[in-house]
């Protein structure tokens, strides 16, 4: 069985917690529309699945806690 990592070593996790919380924190006092390129958001809508794929791509153990594959 391989070795499994915490949950807060997955780098796929930080980088959907860090997407989430600039736009929550948007979406909630709008201060950082000023500072952002126009198509921001847009760009993000299509980076963010490019990451998480070549984050799961370069993904070499299983969180602790996920269920092994049934062989």
């Amino acid at each position: 069985m391989a070795a499994r990592k915490p949950w807060w070593r997955s780098r796929t996790l930080w980088c959907n917690a860090a997407a989430a919380a600039l736009v929550a924190l948007e979406a909630n006092t709008g201060l950082l529309q000023p500072h952002l390129p126009v198509n921001f958001y847009t760009a993000l809508a299509v980076a963010l699945p490019i990451i998480n794929a070549l984050l799961r791509v370069v993904t070499t153990q299983a969180l602790l806690g996920a269920k092994p594959p049934e062989a």
